[in-house]
């Protein structure tokens, strides 16, 4: 027997990757407010992966709100750079600004992971990948964002490695669906663990 996982985002590759995995998945988006969050955690030593990890369950919690008894997943990321952690652009120039602040340096992706049912957080994850950015000039970076256009706005990096964005790389390191956005292989067994699909 497998159960309908809730998938408290609104991000498309997320929900695919678990559909193309065989998992029965309602996507319902979670209403909160990402900064609010992360504002709060400012000053408490907190590293990007805790704030993954928070900002996941956070989702979670407020999808299971509305789905008594439903098997919640929320799921976060956030990019890191010498200790300075990097946000979606709100427009092309953020974009612009991003791509130019990572180009030629290594980059952290931490994707996390939360399980919750009735309010209760049930497993915690989150995973690492390291990704190196080539030496990018300035105009190759416009011809990039005009190729891409909005696409590069839904991504913490400005890029997609399952797209065009894979061209921006000399080397990554890790997991391919923590970089995309969801630790896969954790989350299947997390939830074969629970009897929530077969195993």
């Amino acid at each position: 027997m497998t159960e309908t996982i809730i998938l408290a985002s609104a991000s498309p590759f997320r929900r695919t990757m678990l559909e193309n995995a065989g998992i029965a998945v309602e996507a319902v988006p979670a209403q909160i407010d990402e900064r609010a969050v992360e504002l709060a955690l400012e000053g408490t030593g907190s590293t990007p992966e805790d704030v993954a990890l928070v900002l996941a369950e956070a989702k979670a919690l407020r999808v299971s709100e509305e789905r008594p008894g439903a098997l919640v997943l929320g799921c976060d990321q956030t990019l890191s750079l010498a200790g300075e952690q990097f946000h979606k652009p709100a427009d092309m120039e953020a974009a612009r600004r991003t791509l130019l602040a990572l180009s030629g340096r290594t980059h952290h992706l931490n994707s996390a992971a939360v399980l919750v049912r009735d309010g209760e957080a049930l497993w915690r994850h989150c995973e690492t990948a390291s990704l190196t950015m080539r030496k990018l000039e300035p105009a190759f970076i416009g011809r990039h964002l005009a190729r891409v256009g909005q696409k590069a706005l839904s991504s913490v990096g400005a890029y997609q490695v399952e797209g065009e964005g894979i061209q921006l790389f000399s080397k990554i390191e890790g997991d391919h669906f923590t970089i995309v956005g969801l630790p896969l292989l954790a989350v299947l067994k997390a939830l074969r663990d629970r009897g929530a699909i077969d195993g």
